[in-house]
């Protein structure tokens, strides 16, 4: 394989995205000590583990200082035992690769401090509350958790997830700003694929192109009135008799995203939400409750609860007005007679989706769905939602679906729809004019990732770093031991 793509694939393992750096719940637990660089710490020798190439280290030493963290050698062994336990492969996992990885996240997180970048302890401790339940979802309850990681309470434990979740979210809003204004033009595109040569160009898997026609019910008068009247009942609650905002979210709000949080969301004016949420969010003083509003996904109310220069931390609830069974059998005949109407010719599926379908973004595009992943039409059959995998896999091609119910997983009402495929590619091995949307992205990821190096260079020479004698041998990726 092409030297230059490995690097790129190797980029998923180092926490970087194409689409960006997404922020992850998912539970990793090394003992990380963040304790300052002047800390005592005894040490213990731990056995060789000669399985994974690790040299014998001692289990409390200092194996390097990054600006204000310190690594300790148990971090290391801890971060190789997590691995396993959530499966990965570690067998060319080394001691000193492993190292030059958590050095490279606390250099991040330094200079997150330095640049004033800002993780509020809010958003920190809600992902640690997340990260609990879903272990107490796993394991069965709060005291295996704490006898599994070896805990002796709680609170310790939830001050250790702190800091874990607090450094990599610090490290994570560092590589986000690096890399957010790096664009790739079509000539940097060309010149990246064609520098791959033909016998080492990567194969792409099979697609698929798919187009729908949705039909959304629309509430009655009346409900829409009895959820405003609710939304206002909860904010004079709020307002007048002081009521915890963030536990009416917990009982009364339908958006799933955030219900089991009290309603919370950080957003900068850049977030991918509605933009009407947005204009309300923006428009509000610190402590402001709104009024009720409307957004395609239902009715609101927000409340601000901080606001950190361009970014505001929110609590919301949201209420869809209920929709009769009358209402939703109706749609449904409609989408039945549309469906006929393209069979028998009197539409092309593209015309019924620009003159019949409710969903905005794709009925001015003949219905086409476009890939979250790099927003192009086509989805590869391997790494489709598997809910929309399911409602295609078995449609041949010019068939369209018989109308299928669905509920907005986003927390908008019900709706039905009506679902084709319109083109399918077999796997194959890329090409520019094919494959241009990918191959962009793959250009794009490699600039991001030189735009890294060069960062990760200068801010090297720039803060304070020490590494243990034992690990100065390291043939690391950086220049750590410095000359």
């Amino acid at each position: 394989m092409d030297k230059r793509i490995k690097i790129i694939a190797g980029l998923v393992f180092m926490g970087i995205c194409v689409s960006g750096f997404a922020q992850t719940d998912s539970i990793q637990i090394p003992d990380t000590n963040l304790e300052p660089p002047n800390m005592v710490v005894e040490n213990s020798a731990i056995k060789k583990d000669t399985t994974n190439n690790f040299k014998r280290v001692k289990l409390d030493g200092i194996a390097a200082v990054i600006g204000d963290y310190v690594i300790l050698d148990s971090d290391i062994e801890k971060t190789l035992i997590d691995l396993r336990n959530q499966g990965a492969s570690t067998e060319d996992v080394t001691h000193c690769g492993l190292l030059g990885k958590l050095m490279e996240d606390r250099l991040y997180a330094h200079q997150a401090v330095q640049d004033s970048i800002l993780v509020s302890d809010d958003e920190v401790n809600l992902t640690g509350d997340r990260q609990l339940q879903s272990l107490v979802q796993q394991i069965g309850s709060m005291e295996k958790v704490l006898k599994y990681y070896k805990k002796e309470n709680e609170a310790d434990f939830r001050e250790e997830l702190y800091k874990i979740n607090k450094l990599r979210m610090l490290s994570e809003k560092m590589q986000q700003k690096i890399v957010s204004e790096i664009e790739i033009t079509p000539e940097e595109t060309r010149q990246f694929f064609n520098k791959i040569p033909e016998s080492e160009r990567p194969r792409i898997g099979a697609e698929m192109e798919i187009a729908q026609i949705v039909k959304e019910p629309k509430p009655s008068e009346e409900e829409k009135q009895k959820v405003v009247d609710k939304l206002n009942a909860i904010r004079a609650d709020v307002l007048d008799n002081d009521a915890s905002f963030n536990v009416k979210a917990i009982l009364y709000s339908q958006d799933p995203g955030s219900k089991s949080k009290g309603g919370f969301y950080s957003i900068t004016k850049d977030t991918g939400f509605d933009k009407t949420f947005k204009d309300v969010a923006f428009s509000l003083q610190e402590g402001q409750v709104s009024e009720p509003f409307e957004t395609q996904f239902g009715y609101h109310i927000i409340y601000i609860e901080k606001i950190r220069g361009q970014e505001l931390d929110l609590r919301h609830i949201l209420i869809v007005p209920e929709i009769s069974e009358a209402t939703l059998g109706e749609l449904k005949t409609e989408l039945d007679s549309i469906r006929q109407q393209i069979i028998d010719g009197k539409y092309t599926f593209g015309e019924a989706a620009r003159n019949f379908s409710d969903q905005k973004e794709t009925a001015n595009d003949d219905g086409k769905l476009r890939n979250p992943q790099d927003f192009g039409p086509r989805f590869e059959l391997t790494k489709m939602d598997p809910e929309l995998y399911n409602q295609v896999r078995n449609l041949k091609d010019d068939e369209i679906s018989m109308p299928i119910f669905e509920q907005d997983p986003r927390g908008g009402g019900p709706k039905y729809k009506i679902m084709k495929i319109t083109n399918r590619y077999d796997e194959h091995t890329a090409d520019f004019a094919q494959d241009y949307i990918k191959i962009q992205q793959l250009a794009k990821t490699e600039k991001q990732f030189k735009a890294i190096k060069k960062w990760m260079n200068q801010h090297i020479e720039d803060t304070y770093v020490t590494v243990n004698e034992s690990n100065r041998s390291c043939e690391f990726a950086n220049n750590w031991v410095k000359e």
